[in-house]
């Protein structure tokens, strides 16, 4: 072992320098390797959607977290330093080490924001949000997506901060960034900039929530899906797969429609337009006998009452509940194609009429003073 080292001692730096990479590289796929048999072997026997997603995605992260943390060891072990405490060494050592030290910081602002990651979609795994009720699972996705983006740009600052304190030229650089990195301290960073308004709009939606992931909202009369809540803006997905992009602070100073606020069951309401003479009951009990077939009817809410009534018609509106917006559209669909057809087949002659009046003029057959100058032909002659 002593000759090992006396032997590496004589080689030239930069020789020293590689075999320290090579033995860093060694040293962290062993310690890697053996840890992550252990996470495997943990998350089998456990069957874990954490440690498992751990194993898959953090692996290599870490293990360059272990090389690059080595191969800084290793260098700094190699700087030589004369009696007044100045560093001798060749001119290429001290960038070395600080390109290792630049690549530490990034592998491990890597292997965190792999964490953060691993951590949200832990909870996603544990809240299913295509459950019918899954109010509660809106809320907490909503919080953690817009708290995933915060602590990302968080780790990229603090990342940043750290490797500019390296250069003497931008410490001071470093030094107000890494000030900075907490929320607070972030919000105050972007208080000069213009979309300083869409993120405090978004610290207000992800904690009081007018909007959740997945909510159904009419926004400048088009229906969508909140579909993705960034810090500027929303994503909303149409009906016809078309994607609204609306900023955040229109959420909160403008209004709009959230048809499940509070709730996911929706009232829908179908209008139907007959003559005065239709009788009413038998559309309320053909309406009740069809919606009580319908798979898509909830039986919390069913009604038929004339809401309405003009001089030609008469308005019967007819409402029934569904689980979500989506069933609830369907259920009036099938309820307004049903009564048009049982209208048509049942009661033909009570749609909607125009009642017009005829009345005879009364007419004359003598010939006004004008016609008897008018000569008479020998055929008009009767």
């Amino acid at each position: 072992m002593e000759y090992l080292i006396n032997y590496i001692n004589d080689t030239p730096l930069y020789v020293q320098l590689a075999i320290f990479v090579g033995l860093a590289l060694i040293l962290a796929t062993l310690v890697t390797s053996i840890l992550y048999a252990v996470v495997a072997g943990w998350a089998k026997r456990t069957d874990s959607y954490t440690l498992d997603a751990i194993r898959k995605k953090s692996w290599n992260a870490f293990f360059w977290v272990i090389a690059f943390t080595l191969i800084v060891v290793f260098w700094n072990g190699l700087e030589v330093f004369d009696s007044e405490g100045d560093p001798d060494n060749p001119w290429y050592l001290h960038p070395l080490i600080l390109v290792a030290r630049t690549a530490l910081y990034i592998s491990g602002a890597m292997l965190l924001i792999r964490i953060v990651n691993i951590a949200a979609d832990t909870v996603r795994h544990r809240y299913n949000i295509d459950d019918q009720n899954n109010l509660r699972e809106r809320k907490i996705l909503t919080q953690l997506q817009y708290i995933q983006r915060i602590v990302g740009i968080i780790i990229f600052i603090v990342t940043l901060a750290f490797i500019l304190l390296q250069f003497d030229a931008v410490r001071s650089i470093g030094t107000g960034l890494l000030t900075s990195a907490g929320v607070g301290g972030i919000i105050i960073g972007f208080a000069a900039q213009k979309s300083i308004a869409n993120l405090l709009a978004g610290f207000q939606i992800a904690f009081t929530q007018p909007i959740r992931i997945d909510d159904a909202l009419i926004v400048n009369g088009e229906f969508g899906r909140v579909e993705e809540i960034t810090l500027t803006y929303v994503t909303l997905k149409i009906w016809d797969q078309r994607r609204m992009i609306v900023p955040l602070n229109k959420f909160i100073d403008d209004t709009f429609q959230n048809w499940t606020r509070n709730t996911t069951q929706l009232i829908g309401s179908v209008f139907m337009y007959v003559d005065y003479t239709f009788p009413v009951n038998k559309l309320r009990e053909e309406a009740q006998r069809f919606v009580e077939t319908q798979e898509l009817w909830d039986k919390q809410v069913f009604g038929v009452a004339v809401t309405d009534n003009s001089a030609d018609v008469m308005t019967i509106r007819i409402i029934a509940s569904g689980a979500d917006s989506g069933q609830t559209f369907n259920l009036r669909c099938a309820i307004r194609e049903h009564l048009i057809g049982w209208i048509q087949e049942n009661y033909p002659d009570h749609l909607p009429k125009t009642r017009l009046e005829m009345s005879p003029s009364p007419t004359t057959h003598e010939r006004s003073p004008a016609a008897e100058e008018l000569p008479i032909q020998e055929g008009d002659r009767s």
